[in-house]
């Protein structure tokens, strides 16, 4: 395959045995003025069952002057059993999941509903994913974006917190701040959970460091606590802070 070319949101372009050939969205394929309507009727209720639907098409003329459609695949990826458990965890942690996808709208809609997503925002470009994300954090709303792909490198980025799936792209693990090692929808309920016991722990911390320093530092500047005594204090004081964080290895999901 000596020439290929990545189409942002669209699909991709390849030359295979001197054929330049597309494959992508019904949008790529607009964009090359091909007619797809003989095919939609099939499409649609293929998309309906929640499969994605790939166009192909095939380049000729002097430099691509002309092309015609050849075809269509429809695809379907299982989703994982814990999935559908995955988000109702997600909103017992008071979560509110939107599917954004630049899937067409039947297929979203399809994988929302099997795994209870109420709000889908789809067929979103690269650039309407940022646009998204920016729209909720000016809501007031702090927002967490998992994805694994190039298309969603830009949204991570932008995200409050950027998740990355480890056989994701390269590109996407690098801009996320938290990459989950097993592609299991579940690890990203379990994440939060501990990130926010953590977070009470550091804040208890802080807040026992602070007491001890506010009522000690009094005492030995007036000169009421001997040497030794706040020495052995001192040495107490952090081997508390340390013991309370080690209670977080107690934790389970």
């Amino acid at each position: 395959m000596p020439f290929r070319q990545t189409l942002p949101g669209r699909g991709a372009r390849a030359v295979v045995e001197g054929r330049t050939l597309l494959a992508g969205s019904r949008h790529l394929m607009h964009d090359f003025s091909l007619d797809t309507r003989a095919w939609e009727e099939t499409v649609q209720t293929l998309e309906g069952t929640g499969c994605t639907v790939m166009w192909l098409a095939e380049q000729n003329g002097a430099e691509g002057s002309s092309c015609h459609l050849l075809g269509f695949l429809a695809v379907a990826d299982s989703l994982r059993p814990s999935a559908a458990e995955a988000v109702r965890a997600l909103q017992r942690l008071n979560v509110e999941p939107v599917l954004l996808t630049g899937d067409n709208l039947a297929t979203a809609t399809a994988v929302a509903a099997t795994v209870g997503i109420a709000r889908v925002v789809a067929g979103a470009l690269p650039a309407d994913k940022v646009d998204t994300l920016l729209s909720l954090r000016r809501q007031g709303k702090v927002v967490a974006m998992v994805g694994d792909g190039l298309n969603d490198a830009p949204a991570l980025a932008i995200a409050d917190v950027g998740v990355a799936m480890g056989t994701g792209t390269d590109v996407a693990m690098e801009t996320a701040g938290l990459t989950l090692m097993r592609t299991d929808p579940a690890l990203l309920p379990v994440a939060l959970a501990l990130s926010r016991v953590t977070y009470r722990k550091i804040i208890q911390n802080l807040f026992w460091a602070m007491v001890y320093n506010m009522v000690a530092l009094p005492l030995a500047a007036l000169g009421l606590l001997n040497p030794a005594i706040a020495g052995a204090a001192m040495a107490l004081s952090s081997v508390s802070v340390v013991a309370n964080a080690l209670l977080l290895k107690r934790w389970q999901a």
